[in-house]
């Protein structure tokens, strides 16, 4: 952590010349594949306003992300692979960014810009891990892993939804993503106005599942081609497609436009429409395969000069785009920071420019102990070596159906060598695990949930918690004081109001749950998970090497301890719910504390 606040201090005394940077707008979608937009070649899908962009914009057309989501968002954030900044998957805690990395917005506001996130971060969802922790000075959004997720608020399914406003839940009517996009312009206006630069983020949920829309007629013409599910997931998609026409519509009347640089990606390959078009990729989101990580890029800016309406063959990636805006936006660094992306800038300006031979590297393990080349692969532009054992010539073969592997021992052999380099550099603290702080002023309670257990199976969203799976897990702190502290540990989150060996009594029905019972889920096409009771007659508490178990009153929603911790030791809490005979029936799914005054 103070290696971290070092680093942003330094940043922060450099001169700044605001008035000579271009805005900068990054949205990125969840689950879009490159197959996913109507100028890439989609036969069904309507996206008006992505084609316009697309066409007025320098496309990167081999350009590459992690397979899942957090990997893909913490490499983008610092320009470093996500092995190495630890997002290594998106549950399990395995999807914090280390404390000590600068992200891309921390480079922006110590550069004199505005820098505001509007929807997923899934990068952290407690302090110091948080967007306002990260760099970014405005912050809405939900769960840190999406809608649902058990960090989320219990009650939201993207219409007239709770959300954290710069780490308060406030209520807000509408539906999530004009929500989301309503507020980013908004925010837009008012900087225009403040005549400040502005670093705005977009990672919207959608299109990934729960589809949930406010008017299920809004998919009527989709479900006359495609199954319910994709046709849920193509609206979501068009949807989206019409708030960026928005969003240019007022930049353009804010007469800002020519002055904003706007980049479109997404974070993982393709997911519900691969089956109906996968521009003839194999693989999709998850896969190693250039299907899973193969993604759609534009960088618009009339003002830079670049090539607008070309498209840029070259190989490149998400660890690229920080130290490209660095370059296009004349950011300064305190110091140099060890990227491993580049910058593209020369390949966005001119169509002669000599690009250096690369070997760039994808990984999805999502495992506690990392297996080198498992679930890997290493990419140069003409090759793709996926687990040591399949080579494939990627500009002949793009639906990687050939193993010539046999034919080639030395691609093969320099793409290993390279692979050992670059596996020795991003292994360190690979899998060091994510610790809080609790009892810090910028963040009072500390909401600890499941999806943070450091379990290969954890219960990461209100759906599998309302089953009362068995699991139990535990968490990592760090006290910000010495004090006592209180712990409530609960079954259910407190918006649920319900008592530990009780159900909730809600009548809305959500996405993922259904306080009534089993019913069939027209999005899913399956059963929504009913609410289950657990016998829960006493709580017991583990933190570091103190143990208290206290009885569960009739009809309690919590059991409340007190624990004396000592400013910045780390230790592990684990909360247990037990039934009358003492026998553990699960893990305590929702903690919160705060030092006591």
């Amino acid at each position: 952590m103070k290696q971290r606040l070092i680093a942003a201090a330094l940043l922060f005394i450099l001169p700044i010349t605001a008035a000579e940077k271009p805005n900068v707008i990054l949205i990125l979608t969840d689950d879009q594949g490159y197959g996913d937009i109507a100028a890439h070649g989609n036969p069904i899908l309507k996206t008006p306003h992505l084609d316009k962009l697309h066409a007025e914009s320098a496309r990167l057309t081999d350009f590459h992300v992690d397979p899942t989501c957090s990997p893909t968002r913490g490499a983008l954030m610092t320009g470093k692979y996500s092995h190495r900044v630890r997002a290594w998957h998106t549950i399990a805690g395995g999807n914090h960014l280390r404390e000590s990395e600068i992200t891309m917005a921390d480079v922006f506001r110590a550069n004199g810009y505005r820098t505001a996130i509007f929807g997923k971060w899934h990068l952290g969802s407690n302090f110091p891990f948080r967007p306002i922790d990260r760099g970014f000075d405005e912050w809405l959004g939900q769960g840190d892993g999406g809608t649902g997720t058990t960090d989320d608020h219990f009650l939201n399914d993207r219409v007239n939804d709770h959300y954290l406003h710069n780490g308060d839940w406030k209520q807000i009517n509408g539906w999530a993503p004009e929500v989301f996009y309503n507020s980013a312009i908004d925010y837009i206006r008012k900087r225009n106005i403040d005549q400040q630069p502005f670093f705005v983020y977009l990672p919207t949920y959608l299109p990934h599942a729960p589809h949930t829309l406010p008017d299920p007629k809004w998919a009527d013409e989709y479900r006359k081609k495609v199954d319910d599910k994709t046709a849920y997931f193509f609206t979501a998609i068009e949807k989206i497609d019409g708030l960026i026409g928005k969003l240019r519509a007022t930049l353009s009347e804010e007469k800002i436009d020519r002055d904003t640089i706007i980049i479109f990606m997404t974070d993982n390959g393709a997911t519900s429409g691969s089956e109906i078009f996968n521009a003839g990729m194999r693989g999709k989101k998850g896969a190693i395969y250039d299907g899973g990580h193969r993604v759609p890029f534009f960088l618009h800016w009339p003002a830079g000069k670049l090539r607008q309406g070309e498209d840029i063959t070259t190989l490149n990636a998400h660890i690229d785009v920080l130290p490209t805006l660095v370059e296009l936006c004349h950011l300064t660094l305190a110091k140099p920071i060890d990227f491993d992306g580049r910058s593209f800038h020369n390949q966005l300006t001119n169509p002669a420019a000599e690009v250096p031979e690369r070997t760039l590297f994808v990984e999805t393990q999502r495992t506690f102990k990392p297996e080198k080349w498992q679930n890997a692969a290493a990419m140069t532009t003409r090759w793709r070596l996926l687990n040591n054992t399949a080579l494939y010539e990627i500009k002949i073969d793009p639906a990687q159906n050939e193993n010539v592997i046999k034919d080639h021992p030395e691609v093969v052999a320099k793409l290993r060598q390279e692979f050992d380099a670059y596996w020795t550099k991003v292994s360190p603290g690979d899998r060091d695990r994510a610790v809080f702080i609790v009892g810090d002023e910028r963040d009072p309670e500390t909401f600890l949930s499941a999806s943070d257990w450091y379990l290969p199976q954890v219960p990461w969203n209100h759906s599998m918690v309302a089953a009362g799976p068995a699991h139990c897990g535990d968490w990592q702190i760090r006290a910000a004081h010495t004090g006592s502290y209180r712990f409530e540990v609960r079954r259910w989150p407190r918006e649920a109001d319900a008592p530990l060996a009780a159900t909730p009594e809600i009548k809305k029905t959500v996405d993922a749950w259904d306080a009534t019972g089993p019913k069939h889920d027209l999005v899913y096409g399956s059963k929504k998970t009913p609410f289950k009771k657990l016998p829960v007659a006493s709580v017991r508490l583990t933190v570091g090497d103190k143990t208290q178990t206290l009885p569960a009153a009739d009809g309690a929603n919590e059991v409340i301890f007190k624990i004396d911790l000592q400013k910045d030791q780390s230790q592990s809490v684990k909360a247990e719910l037990l039934d009358i005979s003492g026998k553990v029936i699960s893990g305590g799914y929702y903690v919160y504390s705060n030092l006591l005054k």
